[in-house]
């Protein structure tokens, strides 16, 4: 090995050492020691409310605490059931009623998703059987790019359900907002609600806690991702409709009131 050759596998040699001895000096005892969440074996801690009780007594208790937690995620969910469980029925066995209230369900390119179709599908159905007078539609248009409501009218429409006979509802940014406004904007007391299995129940208990009487009709959905999305969702979105059925908050936007549903009513079919 020539002289130049030599000196730049000293350096090499020289490099490597004092990279061993800065890892080794890394992982020290004394060095693991001040790093806290660290242990010996180089394994991260976990945080005590995260350890296994090693006693029968703490895991005990530790199965009960998550029980107990069970219980209260679920008792919103069970108050849906009970609360709503006679009002909950198919198209055939809705009850005749002036108004029916289709809930908002999303857009595709501008046109109802097909979960918002069979919603009006149900609505359209109900009016030509000459269940229902008025199709109350309620949904988001909180942008210019989106506009549920008048989707929805345009889609009735097109099944056989008169212009006259429509009324649409563009402040219904979620189920709550639309069951206050149908009351206290469009004065409705009495309604079919038409909507997926999933929701319904929802709706149903909060119309009731917005004050308005109402028989819900659940309409047929694949069983795809959208609709487990949909019930796990339910869940959680109990919770939220508790706590509006008991607090009564306001609208997002609530508005002056309107006379849309008195002057369909007095329209003739």
């Amino acid at each position: 090995m020539d002289r130049k050759n030599r000196r730049w596998w000293e350096r090499l040699q020289g490099s490597a050492a004092a990279w061993r001895e800065g890892a080794a000096g890394l992982w020290r005892p004394g060095r693991l020691e001040r790093t806290g969440p660290v242990e010996r074996s180089g394994r991260v801690r976990r945080p005590a409310w995260l350890r296994i009780p090693r006693t029968r007594k703490g895991q005990r208790r530790a199965v009960q605490g998550v029980m107990a937690l069970c219980v209260v995620a679920l008792l919103p969910a069970t108050w849906l059931f009970v609360t709503t469980d006679s009002k909950i029925g198919s198209v055939a066995d809705a009850p005749p009623a002036r108004v029916a209230m289709v809930f908002g369900a999303g857009l595709w390119k501008g046109e109802p998703s097909p979960y918002l179709a069979h919603r009006l599908d149900a609505a359209a159905e109900l009016y030509r059987a000459g269940r229902i007078e008025v199709v109350l539609v309620t949904g988001d248009n909180s942008r210019e790019e989106y506009d549920e409501p008048d989707a929805m009218r345009a889609y009735l429409k097109k099944h056989g359900v008169p212009d006259r006979r429509i009324v649409s509802d563009y402040a219904g940014f979620d189920t709550w907002d639309s069951c206050v406004r149908a009351k206290k904007i469009f004065g409705v007391d009495r309604a079919v609600l038409i909507s997926q299995g999933f929701h319904i129940r929802r709706a149903v208990a909060l119309c009731g806690a917005a004050g308005v009487s109402s028989y819900g009709v659940g309409v047929d959905a694949v069983h795809d991702t959208t609709w487990y999305y949909g019930g796990a969702r339910e869940v959680f979105a109990a919770g939220k409709a508790a706590l509006d059925a008991t607090l009564h908050p306001d609208p997002r936007f609530l508005g002056p009131r309107e006379r849309g549903v008195e002057r369909a009513l007095a329209s003739g079919r």
